[in-house]
């Protein structure tokens, strides 16, 4: 592989340059769904000095795993000085309102979404983060905060003391503030049967965010859990989700992201694709608004924001989410057909799992569909380096 093609086709970032690595703007359409940190497709880092993976992906806020499943090539243990690393740049947010906390545990990712501000434009900002093993596992639905603890210590519970008794390394029953608690600086506990908790690290664990290690509890990066600490208040509601395969729109452009399976589960090629086809459906009927288009005045209305729908008694904006109302409506066939999606680039997304959203379809608006014009995504531009320039662009 030869270094200049990264030159001439990439931009490669700094670790300054990637000071705000986690921070996105919304998209202006709030239709869009695909946040973009750098404009550059394929963000690289040089490595600093003979490394690891791990040491990339802590100096840049990713987690261990993401970071491995960029860069297939490289050997995680070693990094050359000098070599190329693959960053994570695109997200597709997952399927839940846009309004506190996301974990979707399938992409090891929390996502927060900020009050709105007056005059500044909205923002998510999303965290690597570890999730509970096989037989310890993270639990799903909808929560919320109900108390921050600053410097806590841990009592570890009984069933994860006689673990470790087992192998050798009995806990005792209170481990108090400091480096080596497992808990971090910061604790948010969540209104979970069992005491789920989203907290930091101890600094033996620190290269186990992005993995499926923990007791079934929520880890973070020190300076993530310290930020989202200070950001977040007790009440902030939490959507705890499982949602290894997106699909979601930028401007015109439908994209697909895919995640590996869990430890302990197993999907075939086959099921993956029956439910990104499921997914495409939806994000097709929701934003195309093909049955919209055969109901005079209609327009597009409903595929963007189910304003005509509410007006149709007992559609509600069924039409407008998810399509139900479609389906069971005479004559809508074309409304559950697909578009001419690029099934290769399916097919790869699919197979390879690297977490990186892939264009499946290209979408030519009708403009006699379109009253108005409709504003494209934008992603923030955030500060990036050219190789060479020493200077942000």
């Amino acid at each position: 592989m030869k270094l200049c093609s990264f030159f001439t086709c990439s931009i490669l970032l700094s670790a300054i340059g990637m000071a705000n690595a986690t921070t996105y703007t919304l998209p202006e359409n709030r239709s869009d769904s695909v946040i973009t940190q750098f404009q550059d497709d394929v963000p690289l880092t040089r490595a600093e000095k003979d490394e690891t993976l791990p040491d990339v992906a802590r100096r840049f806020l990713l987690g261990q795993t993401e970071i491995v499943r960029l860069n297939p090539n490289l050997d995680r243990w070693q990094v050359k000085k000098d070599e190329i690393v693959r960053l994570a740049n695109r997200r597709i947010l997952p399927d839940t309102p846009h309004e506190g906390i996301t974990l979707n545990i399938a992409e090891y990712r929390m996502y927060y979404y900020p009050p709105a501000k007056k005059g500044v434009a909205a923002q998510v900002m999303s965290f690597a983060h570890g999730i509970g093993r096989q037989d310890w596992k993270t639990p799903l639905g909808k929560t919320t905060i109900v108390r921050k603890v600053k410097d806590p210590a841990w009592h570890p519970p009984e069933s994860i003391r006689r673990e470790h008794a087992a192998n050798g390394d009995p806990l005792p029953a209170v481990v108090p503030p400091g480096p080596h608690n497992p808990l971090g600086a910061y604790m948010l506990h969540l209104a979970v049967p069992g005491g789920y908790l989203i907290h930091g690290t101890d600094i033996d664990k620190i290269y186990g965010i992005g993995m499926q290690i923990t007791h079934g509890c929520v880890r973070m990066y020190p300076e993530d859990i310290e930020a989202l600490y200070n950001s977040v208040p007790v009440g902030t509601p939490v959507y705890m989700v499982k949602q290894p395969i997106k699909v979601g729109w930028l401007g015109n452009t439908l994209y697909i992201e895919a995640h590996p399976d869990l430890e302990g589960e197993e999907t075939t090629l086959e099921q993956r694709l029956d439910t990104a086809l499921k997914l495409i459906q939806k994000a097709y009927i929701a934003r195309d608004g093909v049955y919209a288009a055969s109901l005079p005045g209609a327009g597009a209305a409903i595929a963007r924001d189910g304003v005509y729908a509410a007006s149709l008694p007992g559609t509600g904006a069924a039409i407008a989410r998810d399509g139900v109302y479609v389906t069971n409506r005479p004559g809508t066939d074309a409304a559950r057909s697909l578009p001419e999606i690029d099934r290769t680039a399916l097919n790869q997304a699919l197979t390879v799992l690297d977490g990186s959203p892939v264009a499946i379809y290209q979408k030519v608006a009708p403009q006699q569909l379109l009253p108005v014009a409709l504003p494209a995504g934008r992603g923030s531009m955030g500060g990036y380096y050219h190789e060479g320039l020493g200077k942000s662009i």
